[in-house]
């Protein structure tokens, strides 16, 4: 199996490891850069290849590196939380395919902040190793895992649970990658999919509406990631009052 790898953040180190520990070494590494880079060094340090074949941020997207790319035989192109938009010329490069594996149960919640529009939206949620296409997360499915949403889920807490199901689903699939020829199935429904200004949308809470209680509970906990800059917000005063929340089970105090 002739692999590149396309990652960032520590599960995309986890599952580089993960490939490595099997006999499999990348060929090629593609990693993010500057605001957008978490675990780039430390991907660098894992794959151990020679400079010219680890590509950052889009260096991956120039004729030049289209053509190593293309040099290189490759069966697959492992995409794991690697923020670029990758043009179609580059996901014809592997003969297998560019696979991504997505932190959503596909077809519902293609695209951003999948943990929160689970919880806004209630979607089925979970994670999908899927092959990649034009059309963003609608490729077909290898490997999917349903995930519950807890009651006292937050958008934070719930994506945190599901980085660890991710690992799960790609390991699950690693047999039938190996084949180089893993069964899939198309996306047949609609789903649900959204981009990123869209949860700037449901930020501002209007101190004048009517809001059913369950429905605001849903709205301040799906708004409650890692970043404040995404929090649900009030005015008051003139001043934009953030809001998030810390929700847990009294029945296991």
């Amino acid at each position: 199996m002739r692999y590149a790898f396309a990652g960032d953040r520590k599960i995309s180190c986890r599952l580089l490891k993960f490939l490595i520990s099997k006999g499999y070494k990348p060929l090629a590494l593609l990693v993010s850069e500057g605001t957008n880079a978490s675990h780039n060094q430390e991907l660098i340090e894992i794959a151990q290849l020679e400079r010219n074949y680890v590509l950052s941020a889009n260096a991956f997207k120039t004729s030049e590196n289209i053509k190593l790319l293309k040099s290189l035989d490759l069966d697959y192109v492992f995409g794991v939380h690697f923020p670029y938009i990758i043009p179609q010329e580059v996901l014809m490069i592997p003969k297998v395919g560019f696979l991504n594996l997505h932190p959503a149960y596909l077809p519902y919640n293609k695209g951003w902040h999948t943990p929160s529009w689970a919880i806004i939206d209630k979607t089925p949620f979970g994670a999908t190793l899927h092959f990649m296409t034009e059309n963003l997360d609608e490729g077909a499915i290898i490997h999917q895992k349903r995930l519950v949403v807890l009651p006292e889920d937050t958008a934070n807490t719930l994506y945190q649970r599901v980085l660890n199901l991710e690992e799960e689903v790609f390991v699950e699939a690693f047999d039938e990658l190996v084949t180089l020829n893993p069964k899939s199935k198309k996306q047949i429904e609609a789903g649900s999919s959204h981009i990123k200004k869209d949860l700037r949308n449901q930020q501002l809470i209007d101190l004048a509406s009517k809001i059913n209680p369950m429905d605001l509970i849903d709205k301040l906990r799906a708004l409650t990631t890692n970043k404040t800059t995404e929090a649900a917000y009030f005015i008051k005063d003139n001043k934009r009052i953030g809001v998030q929340v810390r929700l847990f089970d009294l029945d296991d105090e």
